[in-house]
């Protein structure tokens, strides 16, 4: 077997030589065998699983077994294990493309084609308690068109199909985007690949190793550890044909146009030094939207806890971290949300900013806030840096990614919530940079009021790769069946948030963006509203169970069964 993980650039080479050999032996493999290579890596991932959260908590710094691992399961070894399910599913249905069969399917109002990817199963239904998921296809996707949009990498003879290696330069944040993005590569474009892991995670090179051994052992995959040099070198190697990157747009430009002056002048004058096509997924300003509504005290509390958690999972450091609260201008509630945000910031989600820059940025961010600019207390943890948008008109708070515990708010003033959430998605389309995410926090009453034809008409304003309503579009990344990248259309000159998707289990061509739908309210409360069983999700950084759920959810994905299940929601409902 091949070195499980390898350094220098003698290794390089050697790795390099043999994934190019595997080339169109790995484009030619069927379907069958692909799905029966997923169920291997689920079996070699589950021995290592706790080791894997356990690792990615000491590199995070977080205390021996606090709540706060749980963020590292859920984003860690879940995220794999749901994803080994959905692509296994996908390719054991491909004939007929009868993993289509039972989608849902509807017509949005301006005759965009709506699928739900979420819930599918009675097993969807209760770990996303709540929670759905729908692809809204780009125009001229029909229900009649759909099967011939999905999979089309797959259509026609094996023989037909072209490989390439592929070199995945991974993130450093959230541990599972670096093997999603290579079962992309592997699953879908028919690409073996050269896995580069970010320096911040390298001790945990050994246990993804362990977990994707069955790849590693088929000769399709190779493990890469270095530094930014040795990204830069493999970017420019001659045996890489396809790059994907998830980091930031000035990675994505020094390796497209080149470093410093001279890549500034090649970009300007459309030079590219780097030819090799190149997918990526680079982060953004993310807005929440608050739709002004009859909201009650207990609403209040519980999105003070969403937003906090929309900021702080992860201690801030996600691509898809809220960045700029959107607020209505004389609205009661207004200050009672800031002050419960506050609160719940005070208490929940202490841990140091772990990431590399984390403080330069922070400073970078008060600083352009100017004197408008306060900090929410966080215990021993570095204060929340807080930016009135409104105070202060510094292009950074709206157009650089703060990736740090960072926040700036916005007021917009309107005569009634339409008109307020219509001027909302105006300024965040013109104003914020990226595509990626973005939520909205609509009350169920307000909905009705404006209509769910008209919401959707306004939705399809808002140009993001993924769109979460009463929900976080961090739900979005962890769902696998979803497509995950920037709004389509952005170009190696203005990159923004990206160009192209991962993860899309269902191999659905042509798509625009995914659109989650989340339960307004938490149990009981929820019952006046639809069905959930969850007194608040797992993925809160409130969540007092969290590290207990996710590990227990992981389990059962790997086995499911009815007896698994009371455990779950027990110390889901004491969370």
């Amino acid at each position: 077997m091949a070195e499980a993980l390898v350094i220098g650039r003698d290794g390089y080479e050697q790795a390099l030589a043999e994934l190019a050999a595997m080339r169109s032996p790995w484009a030619r493999t069927g379907a069958p065998e692909r799905a029966d290579l997923l169920d291997e890596i689920r079996a070699a991932l589950m021995p290592v699983a706790a080791a894997w959260a356990e690792t990615a908590a000491r590199i995070k710094h977080l205390p021996p077994r606090s709540p706060l691992e749980g963020e590292e399961w859920l984003s860690g070894p879940y995220a794999l294990m749901s994803a080994c399910d959905a692509y296994a599913e996908t390719l054991r249905k491909l004939p007929g493309k009868a993993f289509l069969d039972g989608l849902h399917r509807r017509v949005l109002p301006g005759g965009q084609l709506a699928v739900r990817v979420l819930p599918r199963t009675l097993w969807d239904r209760i770990l996303y308690s709540g929670i759905t998921a729908e692809v809204w296809m780009q125009p001229g996707v029909t229900a009649a068109n759909l099967a011939a949009q999905a999979a089309p990498t797959w259509d026609g003879p094996p023989e037909a199909r072209q490989g390439a290696v592929a070199l995945v330069l991974g993130a450093g944040n959230i541990t599972s985007i670096a093997p999603l993005d290579c079962l992309h590569k592997l699953m879908v474009e028919h690409q073996v690949v050269a896995l580069k892991l970010n320096p911040v995670l390298a001790d945990l090179g050994p246990v993804l190793a362990a977990a994707l051994a069955p790849l590693i052992r088929r000769g399709v995959l190779r493990i890469l550890q270095g530094d930014g040099a040795d990204g830069a070198y493999l970017a420019t190697h001659p045996l890489i044909e396809t790059i994907h990157i998830t980091g930031a747009g000035a990675t994505h430009d020094a390796i497209v146009w080149g470093a410093g002056a001279e890549g500034v002048a090649n970009k300007a004058a459309r030079r590219r030094q780097n030819p090799r096509p190149m997918t990526s997924e680079l982060g953004a300003v993310c807005p929440t939207i608050v739709v002004p509504g009859p909201w009650s005290a207990a609403d209040i509390a519980y999105q003070g806890e969403h937003i906090a958690t929309q900021k702080l999972h992860n201690s801030g450091f996600n691509c898809v971290a809220c960045q700029v609260l959107i607020l209505p201008e004389g609205w009661g509630m207004t200050q009672p949300l800031l002050a419960s945000i506050a609160a719940v910031v005070a208490r929940a989600g202490q841990r140091v900013a772990w990431y590399p820059g984390a403080e330069a940025r922070m400073s970078e961010f008060a600083e352009a806030g100017g004197a408008a600019a306060s900090h929410l207390p966080r215990g021993a943890a570095p204060p929340l840096v807080l930016a009135d948008l409104d105070a202060s008109d510094h292009v950074d708070l709206r157009a650089t990614e703060a990736f740090a515990p960072a926040l700036g708010h916005k007021r917009i003033a309107a005569p009634d919530a339409e008109s307020y959430l219509r001027a909302a998605i105006s300024w965040a389309n013109a104003e914020l940079h990226g595509t990626l995410g973005a939520n909205i926090l609509i009350h169920p009453a307000t909905l009705r009021q404006i209509g769910r034809v008209r919401f959707e008409e306004l939705l399809s304003d808002l140009r993001y790769g993924c769109i979460a309503v009463n929900g976080w579009t961090g739900i979005g990344f962890l769902m696998v069946q979803t497509p995950w990248g920037a709004f389509p259309g952005h170009s190696p000159e203005d990159v923004q948030s990206g160009i192209g998707m991962v993860h899309n289990s269902l191999m659905l061509g042509a798509t625009e963006r995914t659109v989650i739908s989340a339960p307004w309210a938490p149990f009981p409360r929820s019952l006046r509203y639809g069905f959930t069983l969850l007194p608040r999700p797992p993925w809160f950084v409130t969540h007092a169970r969290a590290r207990v759920v996710a590990r227990l959810l992981t389990d059962f994905l790997y086995r499911p069964a009815w007896r698994k299940l009371p455990r779950i929601l027990v110390n889901a409902l004491r969370g």
